[in-house]
């Protein structure tokens, strides 16, 4: 007897982020990456009767990626070394490309990548800091904060 799912499922696993060629491990908890936009695509303006104006907005193409990291970790060591180099050495600065990708099952044996390819990036905030003597584990967690120029994403 053959079963066929009447509806559509995503199971999501298999988290994948890579920054400067490096795969990021040292996670810290609950929301470990964002990746959020922080600028409109498109302007629509309305006027009188309906008329619209459309304008293309080019930093709509940015994207900022907000990374939880154990603090005191390789992967927070490594991220702080490149951005202390940028910060100190500007002009030397070497951008940051990297990818997030997330591998959605459908419950039937097959599944589907779905992968943001980043361009660009830069810190865009330095890591806070924070001391707490009620068991706060936030304190355990440095978080980054990275704009990149572009965006691409696929579904595959």
């Amino acid at each position: 007897e053959k079963h066929t799912m009447a509806f559509s499922v995503a199971l999501s696993a298999q988290d994948n982020i890579i920054l400067w060629g490096r795969t990021i491990t040292d996670t810290a908890d609950g929301d470990i990456a964002a990746i959020t936009f922080p600028n409109d695509l498109f302007s629509v303006k309305t006027g009188k009767g309906g008329n619209s104006l459309f304008a293309r907005n080019e930093s709509g193409r940015q994207a900022e990626l907000t990374l939880r990291v154990l603090r005191g970790s390789g992967d927070d060591k490594f991220l702080q070394t490149k951005f202390l180099l940028d910060e100190f050495l500007p002009a030397n600065i070497v951008l940051c490309f990297g990818s997030a990708s997330k591998k959605v099952a459908h419950g039937n044996g097959t599944y589907t990548n779905d992968t943001y390819l980043l361009q660009g990036g830069v810190l865009a905030r330095p890591v806070e800091m924070k001391a707490n003597v009620e068991g706060d584990t936030e304190q355990a967690v440095s978080v980054y904060t990275i704009r990149f120029a572009n965006h691409v994403r696929t579904v595959a």
